[in-house]
């Protein structure tokens, strides 16, 4: 059973938020590490303690869970600056 976390209590770094962003635009983790510089296997660790902070047990829930829980856009530009090629 998973637990639904408080919103008060989540803190999501910014690395995470882009992971956020580019699984909301369907990027794969091979996708994510590409457009981060950062390997796949990274990314999908992103990925594993993102699940587990938003309280999902699937990671195409992520983008999902994160609208719910911050009502913030996840694929909203301000989210991922940084990230090259998106929001743009």
């Amino acid at each position: 059973m998973t637990t639904i976390p408080n919103p008060e209590q989540l803190s999501l770094t910014e690395r995470q938020r882009q992971v956020v962003e580019l699984i909301a635009l369907g990027c794969s983790n091979e996708e994510v590490g590409e457009r981060l510089g950062i390997s796949a296997r990274t990314a999908k660790a992103h990925c594993d303690v993102l699940r587990q902070k938003l309280g999902v047990t699937r990671r195409r829930q992520i983008p999902a869970a994160f609208r719910t829980l911050t009502g913030e856009d996840p694929l909203a530009c301000e989210l991922a600056p940084a990230v090259a090629g998106v929001g743009g």
